[in-house]
């Protein structure tokens, strides 16, 4: 059993560097993403350029930027590689650099409390803490530089890609697939210790465009005036109150309005729609068809709905290559960590990486209330999620 880092020494140095992370100005802008922007904000390649010198000195081959801010590095193996079989070949790690914009990720400013043994880092509540995936970097970070001081230790080839704009939905529409040699890969974006996540929502987002007609006010209905704004609001009312994320959990899917803005003339709202299978999916389409419709029918003005995809569920593309999993649930074991299998709601880099024929399972972080200034990381299961690295890479 290999659980390194409940050495002290270890515990302090993976500490230091998620502390060093956090306070690196990385948010993401979801608009400028859905415009066409990547990356998003270049902001970003403050933290790719840290994590480029950072892997140089730790050893790996082909460390590079990429001019879209993915970060690559290779580190060849420690031992001959078997020729077939699940432990053949490279295994990739992932994690992602930037954080949500629904909570300022400026100006970090990291809380330390003691729980026992137990360190909790947190912000001082005015931000986001940014464990987010920051942790999940800290992690392989700190797995890979035991691995180059360690060269006594026997693990496979490893390849490692940290990407931007994962928050924004858009993290792999650039991801360099030709720099790609491994067959499986591994997220490290998850939650709570021992949460091994195979399964996530499929995801659609909406854009709901709504065109009135203005006049004056006081001859608003001898001219036929159309409040585009009273449009979005009452389509907004008509969301099912047991179909929104605040009321559902579990498999249960919702619709989520994220934005909403407009006047007289113009109004426009945003949705995510999000849901464990199509099926259901599709009748959330249908759901907020009806309800453009009735609105168009009662007001007379004209609603546009624009319907695309994010990510798909990675269950059924994993079901088909159980050996990636097992080899995952062994890492688990071998660290000492209880395995707590549950969904993802919500979605990872992997989840589009799993469509692209590479299947990419989701590891712990140790991170809880992510995307609010609640936000927090434990220190021992953050430590956790790198002794299950280590494992992984480690295991024959």
């Amino acid at each position: 059993m290999n659980c390194i880092f409940n050495n002290k020494e270890y515990k302090n140095k993976l500490l230091e560097r998620f502390l060093s992370y956090v306070k690196i100005w990385t948010e993401s802008d979801g608009e400028a993403a859905d415009n066409g922007v990547f990356p998003s904000t270049k902001r970003q390649f403050e933290l790719a350029r840290l994590l480029e010198s950072e892997l140089t000195d730790f050893g790996l081959e082909n460390v590079q930027v990429t001019e879209d801010c993915y970060v690559y590095g290779y580190m060849p193996s420690a031992v001959p590689e078997p020729v077939e079989g699940p432990s053949a070949g490279p295994v990739l790690l992932l994690a992602h650099m930037d954080t949500v914009d629904e909570v300022s990720g400026k100006d970090v400013k990291p809380v330390l409390t003691e729980d026992g043994d137990d360190t909790i880092i947190h912000s001082d509540g005015t931000t986001l803490l940014g464990g987010d995936d920051k942790a999940g970097v800290a992690a392989i970070m700190e797995c890979l530089e035991y691995l180059h001081e360690h060269p006594e230790l026997e693990h496979c080839p490893v390849e490692v890609i940290f990407s931007p704009d994962e928050e924004t939905g858009h993290g792999m529409d650039k991801v360099p697939l030709k720099l790609i040699k491994s067959k499986s890969a591994y997220t490290v974006d998850g939650g709570a210790e021992g949460e091994l996540e195979c399964e996530c929502f499929n995801a659609w987002g909406c854009t709901a465009e709504f065109s009135g007609k203005a006049c004056h006010t006081g001859d608003a209905k001898a001219l036929g005036m159309v409040n585009a704004a009273l449009m979005a609001g009452d389509f907004v009312s008509r969301l099912p109150h047991d179909k929104l994320p605040e009321t559902t959990e579990g498999h249960e899917g919702f619709i989520a309005l994220m934005e909403i803005n407009g006047t007289i003339e113009k109004a426009s709202a945003q949705f995510l729609l999000r849901a464990f299978n199509i099926e259901e999916i599709e009748a959330e389409k249908r759901l907020l068809e009806r309800n453009a419709s009735e609105i168009m029918r009662k007001y007379g003005g004209k609603v546009e709905l624009t319907f695309r995809q994010q990510y798909l569920n990675m269950k059924d593309t994993l079901d088909k290559h159980p050996d990636v999993v097992k080899r995952l649930e062994k890492a688990y074991q071998a660290a000492g960590v209880q395995i707590i299998c549950k969904p993802i709601r919500g979605g990872t880099d992997g989840s589009r990486l799993t469509e692209m024929g590479i299947p990419t399972p989701n590891i712990f972080t140790g991170g809880h209330e992510f995307h609010s200034r609640n936000e927090w990381v434990s220190l021992n299961s953050m430590c956790k999620s790198a002794d299950v690295l280590i494992n992984l890479l480690s295991e024959k």
